[in-house]
């Protein structure tokens, strides 16, 4: 391994998935996204990190709706609501289309649609008010493992199934990933949801819960694309990052609601 080219490859991602300036040195070539994918899930952790410090900073001053409402937002931000836009592009095309290339023809088209429009408030408002419920040291924590865990998830498809497009921005990034590879972005990703909430003690059985719910909609989401479109394209990565992390809340809010 190549401490050098792996350093290069994790500010690959961070500059591809956010809007974080990268160093000079750095340099961009399309061929490094594929090897940068593994650290997708660490970017996300990153971003989870930076919305959870400004959410506890605010709760200081504002109350918890607005706090994470604050918290959202500096995330939007960072990404430039990266993740949310393929949520809306797909609402839109798989709301409003039959066919495969008609499915495909509204997913590339920059406007947005009454499905998109719809959609997307409805996730974000569901995110506000799951968080907003959750005790802030949950609610803190939960946000480190939605970014990152749902990127995990997310990637995993690069694994099993087909890039449907012969072109796109996401085309470099398409490249079929190994397991190894996998594994090491699930590292990255998925331990974050055992960590301490509570007393100190990782709360297991909220993770493996949480982990269980993730890999049905992995299944369900996967079988939807494959037989919509044959596969999947940047925009349904994207959505399925949207849909996994706001699963992750909602089991983290559920869970302690019984």
């Amino acid at each position: 391994m190549n401490p050098l080219a792996e350093l290069r490859y994790f500010f690959t991602a961070l500059g591809y998935f956010t809007r974080v300036p990268v160093p000079r040195w750095v340099g961009f070539e399309p061929a490094w996204l594929n090897a940068a994918a593994r650290y997708f899930p660490l970017v996300g952790a990153l971003i989870g990190a930076l919305g959870a410090l400004v959410y506890l900073a605010a709760l200081r001053v504002f109350p918890a709706s607005v706090a994470v409402l604050l918290s959202m937002g500096v995330t939007l931000l960072a990404t430039g609501a990266f993740h949310e836009d393929g949520l809306a592009d797909c609402l839109d095309a798989f709301g409003g289309a039959y066919t495969r290339e008609d499915v495909l023809r509204i997913m590339h088209d920059s406007r947005i649609g009454a499905f998109g429009a719809i959609g997307l408030v409805v996730a974000l408002a569901l995110k506000w008010q799951t968080l907003a419920a959750l005790p802030p040291a949950r609610a803190a924590m939960l946000m480190v493992a939605g970014h990152a865990a749902s990127r995990a998830c997310a990637i995993s498809y690069l694994v099993s199934l087909e890039y449907v497009r012969p072109e796109g921005k996401a085309k470099p990034v398409a490249q079929r990933m190994s397991v190894a590879a996998w594994l090491c972005a699930c590292g990255f990703g998925l331990p974050w949801l055992f960590w301490p909430v509570w007393s100190g003690a990782p709360d297991w059985r909220t993770g493996v819960a949480t982990l269980v719910v993730l890999a049905v909609l992995r299944y369900a989401l996967g079988r939807y694309f494959v037989r919509r479109i044959g596969g999947y394209t940047g925009d349904c990565l994207g959505f399925a990052q949207q849909v996994f992390e706001i699963a992750i809340y909602l089991v983290g809010l559920a869970w302690i609601s019984f």
